[in-house]
């Protein structure tokens, strides 16, 4: 049976740049089954792409092939891989878009992807490696062509990681920052649930900000930090944008204390 496939970009909608992909993916094997986890990302934001990816990547089946396109250095000589998991595969440029993932779920084997016999055409567009090279590899994959044929094997540990600062411990708390900002203008930091005291505030740009349970727990408009569905500590406004009110962005530290009061 083939595998599933999932596709995440900047590109959007408006073009037919999905569509390309798509189309591509179509003529290797027209039975394939794709689902968008999405094309929204904001352009070149690849620590957005990291998160999503991240937080989607454990509601699919085993064996599916996640391919990833949030790709700055297109063209350029960043590599493009894939990445054998225990439960499943990773198409991507080497930037750091799988970094999410591979922090969570142990890595197999990862390979560059040298061999132009999966790409669409050996000569590939210098500006689209999504239609060229990233598309047919998934496709390839989820019909079941090892990862070694795709390419030259690569170290594990010679992929690129984001440069966001880890959770750490301190004698009152723990320190962080933001990772992701979604929609709603929700602050995503890379805290887990886990590590909360049972009473804890956030304090970050000289605000202290209340933990609770919803958003409903704080009157409307009113700024308040909780756990989200995805299992971060996150800041947020209750029916309204807590990105808008703080002007913070992505890579800022935050601190989690324990409230003794």
């Amino acid at each position: 049976m083939a595998r599933l496939l999932t596709l995440l970009t900047d590109f959007g909608t408006r073009d037919s740049y999905v569509a390309a992909m798509k189309g591509v993916i179509a003529q290797i094997d027209r039975t394939l089954q794709s689902i968008d986890l999405t094309h929204d990302i904001e352009p070149q934001d690849v620590y957005s792409a990291r998160f999503c990816l991240m937080t989607a990547y454990p509601y699919f089946p085993p064996e599916t092939v996640h391919v990833a396109v949030v790709d700055p250095g297109v063209g350029s000589s960043r590599r493009a891989i894939a990445v054998q998991l225990e439960n499943g595969f990773l198409v991507a440029p080497d930037n750091g878009l799988v970094s999410g993932v591979l922090s969570q779920f142990s890595a197999v084997a990862a390979v560059e992807l040298t061999n132009s016999a999966y790409w669409r055409v050996a000569k590939t567009s210098c500006t689209f490696h999504g239609r060229d090279i990233f598309a047919p590899v998934g496709a390839h994959l989820a019909r079941g062509v090892p990862l070694a044929e795709l390419g030259n094997p690569i170290d594990l540990h010679s992929l690129i990681q984001l440069s966001l600062p880890n959770p750490a411990s301190t004698k009152d708390g723990w320190t962080g920052c933001i990772q992701a900002i979604d929609r709603f203008g929700n602050l995503i930091t890379n805290i887990p649930a886990d590590v909360l005291p049972p009473r804890w505030f956030v304090s970050i740009a000289q605000t202290r900000i209340a933990g609770s349970f919803t958003y409903a727990d704080r009157p409307v408009g009113e700024l308040l930090a909780l756990v989200g569905s995805h299992g971060f500590v996150e800041i947020a406004i209750n029916c309204g944008s807590a990105q808008a009110a703080l002007k913070l962005a992505i890579g800022t530290p935050i601190k989690i204390q324990n409230d003794i009061l």
